[in-house]
């Protein structure tokens, strides 16, 4: 199904392009979300007349997104969890988890933007947690999660 896109998306394409994708994948994710119009004379002429105001509204993401990425680089945040004498966790941090400890810090973060590639964390200790902000903004925050033996 070929579309046009309204916004940029990771690894399909930028603003005003038309990509071929498999019709789930428009139907139950790129045309509900808004992020695409379906490539029809009419659509395409509608999204190029449009094209200034929705290039202002991206770059207008993309200089939130930078913004928050300099108020995260400053962030170190600490979770206190239940551990046992050797630093293993009972249950694990998770996305949820360290967006709600980085939004308490003062950084508004969703669950969604959490990064954790190896899985939820089910150590104590210090590490570096990746946060996708924008398409073209990550963000690393400094997270130490501390063991509580009690």
């Amino acid at each position: 199904m070929e579309v046009i896109l309204i916004e940029k998306i990771d690894r399909l394409g930028g603003l005003g392009d038309l990509v071929n994708v498999k019709s789930g994948f428009a139907r139950n994710y790129l045309l509900p979300t808004g992020k695409a119009k379906i490539a029809s004379a009419a659509n395409i002429a509608e999204v190029e007349a449009r094209r200034a105001e929705l290039e202002k509204a991206a770059a207008d993401a993309l200089a939130a997104a930078e913004a928050r990425r300099d108020q995260l680089a400053k962030l170190e945040v600490s979770i206190t969890a239940k551990s046992g004498s050797e630093g293993k966790l009972f249950g694990s941090i998770g996305n949820s988890d360290i967006a709600e400890a980085v939004t308490a810090a003062g950084v508004k973060v969703a669950k969604r933007e959490v990064r954790l590639p190896e899985g939820p964390l089910r150590q104590a200790g210090e590490y570096e947690i990746a946060l996708h902000l924008h398409a073209d903004v990550d963000a690393i925050v400094k997270l130490t999660v501390i063991g509580d033996e009690s």
